[in-house]
């Protein structure tokens, strides 16, 4: 009997595709074998259960907490990190500038008081170019 060269490549390869389809649902893998929770042991929860008042005093409205000190003192802890002891050259610092008049924000609102507009100044100081020659000169005006 003589086999056509077509016929029994088609029946190989029929072959090795059937048997590449049905390897895939082998080997124990799959839906099957999975871990699945244990449907009998699953328990209710208990009922809640309200706890006894332990003579407890209901917060009056606008005080602070007991636990926490005014809103600006919580401020300056989130800011400086509590307190902590000044380092010599802050001391020092403080002990030059000496005290701040007490009226002084007040003074500086008022229109008597003689202030210095810094700000084109200023930008034109930060915008010159670097270095020594004629485009690096600034011009402040008097």
């Amino acid at each position: 009997m003589i086999a056509l060269p077509g016929r029994k490549s088609a029946t190989m390869i029929t072959l090795l595709g059937a048997s590449a389809m049905l390897s895939a649902c082998g080997g124990g893998g799959g839906l099957l074998s999975r871990a699945r929770p244990d449907e009998f042991a699953v328990q209710r929860q208990a009922p809640l259960v309200v706890p006894p008042d332990f003579n407890l005093v209901p917060p009056v409205p606008g005080a602070p907490r007991p636990n926490e000190g005014t809103a600006s003192d919580q401020a300056l802890d989130v800011l400086f990190g509590g307190p902590a002891a000044r380092s010599q050259v802050e001391t020092s610092a403080l002990d030059r500038a000496g005290q701040a008049d007490p009226g002084i924000r007040s003074a500086v609102g008022d229109p008597q008081t003689h202030t210095v507009a810094k700000g084109r100044v200023t930008r034109d100081i930060i915008a010159a170019p670097e270095g020594d020659g004629p485009s690096s000169q600034v011009a402040i005006p008097g």
